[in-house]
């Protein structure tokens, strides 16, 4: 049983960045696909971005290429999700994510408790 505990939301203004990090623990998480995925109140959780096993492959939704990077410590057992240049619209919750490669979220095993993510204009 892989155990997923995200850190690193908070509220920023436009423009700023944050870091969040995924602390995976239990079974054998260097082996996982890691995604983020985020939902903003009223919507549907949405694909952010994905990076496989070794950290050699990596994934991103279409509108937030250049802006967020996904990256994997795997002798810390940790996924980040580097997030540049902040905009009102990212206000979500994030959630870390283990399982196949795969941009939907059902077909991940895992998921975190989510962090908050508040951009203000």
């Amino acid at each position: 049983q892989v155990q997923l505990v995200e850190s690193g939301g908070g509220l920023v203004q436009g423009g700023a960045s944050l870091r969040l990090s995924c602390a995976a623990s239990g079974g054998t998480c260097n082996r996982y696909t890691m995604g983020w995925f985020r939902q903003a109140p009223g919507k549907e959780r949405g694909f952010v971005a994905a990076i496989n096993w070794s950290g050699g492959d990596t994934g991103y939704a279409d509108s937030l290429k250049g802006r967020f990077t996904i990256s994997r410590d795997n002798a810390k057992n940790t996924v980040y999700l580097q997030m540049n240049s902040l905009k009102p619209e990212d206000t979500a919750v994030y959630y870390c994510a283990a399982g196949v490669a795969s941009i939907v979220a059902r077909e991940y095993d895992y998921w975190g408790q989510g962090a908050q993510v508040t951009v203000s204009s």
